[in-house]
């Protein structure tokens, strides 16, 4: 099988290549560490590109997903798995240069699209989307203040927020506004086009490979940060985390049996949410406080993947909170 990643020196893009190269698949990456761009060094993402230039199965391509290359990358790989990883992730990076976080989040979106109808038409195509695209709806379901974190109150969203949240009239930052476009985009090709293509809205996202930054990232950035600063809700607002490779697993169930244009929001489940006060104290850091949060930022959110696990019920959580953090903290 050939297997497409953008975004490939990334953490899912990278879980992602190891995956399939292990299994002896050839993969092709694209990276061009834009990563280092809008974090600096440390979302500088050069050492996984040297790790993964150590099988002998992969193939690097260093180019732009907005590019014209990549029209020459599907003519010449045919991918089977195309694995769309790669965009601008920040909010607060965003509202800085909102013409480039759009062009790399929506408009590389379509080029890509673009690509595989003309070239790989055959192809299977998941895209790394977000609990973004909903904005701060999620805002409005009403939450219990707990001592260090917020919960959903009531029994309606025990389990989380599934996939009928609404994406309309919310306040999304423009980071939320990018991938939303870049989100509906994907599921037309699947149901306009007939094309298998699956959206997964994910939370936050972690492991060992998460050149976490600032402002993307918190629970990579806070286990090695020496002071951290909290932007609003007193550190309790709440999510979930999923491990990189449970992520990648779940790509490897629905390219097992595709679906054309289906959404998915996937997460940690409310097993694993932690806030980012509790974070800070299991992790020893420091930290200032800012009343101010984020644009578009949520108090409480944790997902819903009941409709995935009944899609693909040989997917389950493989990594429980308590060991994403000690293998954070390096033990």
């Amino acid at each position: 099988m050939k297997v497409l990643i953008t975004g490939s020196c990334g953490l899912v893009g990278s879980e992602a290549a190891e995956f399939y190269l292990n299994r002896n698949h050839s993969v092709l990456g694209i990276d061009n560490n834009l990563r280092k761009k809008f974090f600096g060094d440390n979302g500088d993402t050069g050492w996984m590109l040297r790790r993964l230039n150590g099988f002998g199965n992969y193939e690097h391509c260093n180019i732009d997903i907005r590019s014209p290359g990549i029209i020459t990358a599907f003519r010449h790989f045919k991918p089977d798995l195309v694995i769309h990883c790669a965009g601008q992730p920040s909010h607060d990076w965003a509202a800085s240069d909102p013409k480039e976080d759009f062009t790399v989040n929506a408009y590389g979106t379509l080029n890509l699209l673009c690509a595989m109808k003309d070239h790989a038409p055959w192809s299977t195509f998941v895209f790394m989307s977000t609990n973004k695209v909903y904005g701060d709806a999620p805002n409005s379901i009403p939450v219990k203040e707990l001592d260090t974190r917020y919960e959903f109150k009531g029994d309606e969203f025990r389990n989380g927020i599934d996939e009928s949240m609404s994406i309309d009239q919310s306040v999304h930052s423009l980071f939320g506004a990018s991938k939303a476009s870049a989100d509906l985009i994907v599921q037309e090709y699947g149901k306009y086009f007939g094309l298998n293509t699956g959206v997964f809205r994910a939370g936050c996202i972690t492991g060992r490979r998460h050149s976490g930054a600032e402002q993307h990232g918190f629970l990579s950035y806070i286990a090695k940060c020496k002071e951290y600063t909290v932007y609003g809700y007193i550190g309790k607002q709440l999510r979930d985390q999923i491990h990189s490779i449970d992520i990648v697993r779940a790509i490897d169930e629905f390219r097992k049996n595709p679906r054309q244009g289906e959404v998915y929001n996937m997460g940690g489940g409310k097993e694993n949410t932690i806030s980012v006060l509790e974070a800070l104290y299991v992790m020893g850091v420091d930290y200032n406080y800012d009343p101010t949060p984020r644009v578009g930022d949520h108090r409480c959110y944790y997902s819903d993947t009941s409709k995935f696990r009944n899609c693909y019920p040989d997917w389950s959580i493989q990594y429980p909170l308590d060991k994403i953090l000690d293998e954070l903290k390096g033990e």
